[in-house]
């Protein structure tokens, strides 16, 4: 009993400390795709709008999205990626690990994150575009409305 336990604490240890890096646990809680008060309690939906049996998001099955659907902040996101900026937030553009493994899989790096405006809200809110590649760059990007929990290509 004690040397499961031991475990567990170790792993939770681990995965603690190897997220951390200049932009702390924040950091972590983006590239994980969900935060703590997010976590069971708030059930992820795949890209075809089902959720799976453990509420993640099935890997490689991504829904896609125009950018005529996308909501109007979101293409003033992506606005302001072509423009290399500036930003409304602090946290835009920073790196998105992809630690869950929801987006295709590419070397540290390759995504960044930024922020989509949510009307009343007096934070940042759920929604984000995540881009791959160069910065400035809006060919391989994905929208998510729940925080990482899932999402849909952007269709270019």
């Amino acid at each position: 009993m004690k040397t499961a336990r031991a475990f567990s604490c170790i792993v939770a240890l681990g995965a603690i400390l190897g997220g951390c890096d200049k932009h702390g646990s924040q950091n972590v809680t983006e590239a994980s795709g969900a935060s703590a008060s997010q976590s069971p309690v708030q059930s992820a939906q795949g890209a075809s709008g089902t959720p799976t049996a453990s509420g993640a998001q099935v890997a490689g099955a991504l829904g896609t999205v125009t950018k005529a659907q996308l909501p109007g902040e979101a293409a003033e996101t992506l606005r302001l990626i072509n423009a290399g900026g500036p930003f409304p937030f602090g946290d835009d553009g920073v790196l998105f690990r992809n630690s869950a493994l929801l987006l295709p899989k590419h070397p540290r790096g390759y995504y960044h994150t930024y922020t989509v405006r949510t009307p009343g809200s007096t934070d940042r809110g759920q929604r984000r575009i995540v881009c791959g590649g160069p910065r400035r760059q809006t060919g391989d990007c994905y929208y998510t409305d729940d925080y990482y929990a899932s999402f849909k290509r952007i269709a270019g």
